[in-house]
């Protein structure tokens, strides 16, 4: 996912420019210290309090230039209007976030109304089309025959997170006024994959071959998460 945003991030903007970047939901803060790194202004939101905590353990152990180009607030994703004016920002992402959002589209407006003309909204949100793909590869086929009907799945900590089906989603991002730029598959091959992480060589391998299954059709369909981009008009 960090080389499709970097991919879009290079597309749309001069080569050098220092962006804007919001990442709500940052979690970790694994792709906002990421982003300061390569020299961007970024701000974090998380609302979650040990999520915050690691977050600042990680930027502590930053550079100085690093540390002072991010800030961590502490806030809810649809609170965004409370803390930053309209326009504040050139990028904005939210992954992994509206899964856990019940009725995702007043958090989807005030992002957008976020992002400057021109900026790219980054969202990374389970694929509502492809729920019956985990089970089914496992050999669940009960799970995997009432994964057709439904839009909720479990997390990997086995709580029941809500799916979006990219169709409901390009709506709703030409409705806020971002429409859908381009979209990606993310965890096409590897969503039933062991855990642990592998050697070097095999890792390299593994990403040449997911990245090209996520901008290839019909493999990013079925991927189980969607990486979608708005741009704001």
């Amino acid at each position: 996912m960090a080389r499709q945003l970097d991919e879009q991030i290079a597309g749309r903007f001069p080569v050098g420019k220092r962006l804007r970047v919001l990442d709500v939901g940052m979690g970790r803060g694994a792709q906002a210290l990421r982003l300061a790194r390569a020299g961007h202004q970024v701000t974090g939101l998380e609302r979650d309090a040990t999520m915050i905590a690691a977050a600042r353990d990680a930027l502590a152990g930053q550079p100085e230039g690093i540390r002072e180009r991010m800030r961590i607030i502490e806030s809810d994703g649809r609170d965004t209007g409370v803390h930053f004016l309209p326009g504040s920002f050139d990028v904005v992402l939210c992954h992994g976030v509206l899964m856990y959002v019940e009725e995702p589209d007043p958090l989807l407006a005030g992002l957008a109304r976020m992002l400057a003309p021109g900026g790219l909204l980054s969202l990374l949100v389970r694929n509502g089309d492809a729920l019956a793909m985990r089970p089914g590869l496992r050999g669940e086929w009960a799970d995997a025959l009432a994964a057709f009907d439904t839009t909720v799945c479990r997390d990997s900590l086995g709580l029941a997170v809500r799916a979006d089906r990219r169709a409901a989603l390009t709506a709703r991002l030409a409705s806020i006024g971002a429409p859908l730029h381009t979209w990606y598959g993310v965890r096409v091959f590897t969503d039933t994959a062991p855990d642990g992480p592998p050697g070097p060589e095999v890792l390299a391998t593994l990403l040449a071959a997911e990245e090209r299954a996520g901008r290839t059709d019909p493999y990013r369909g079925i991927a189980a998460l969607l990486h979608l981009c708005g741009v704001r008009g």
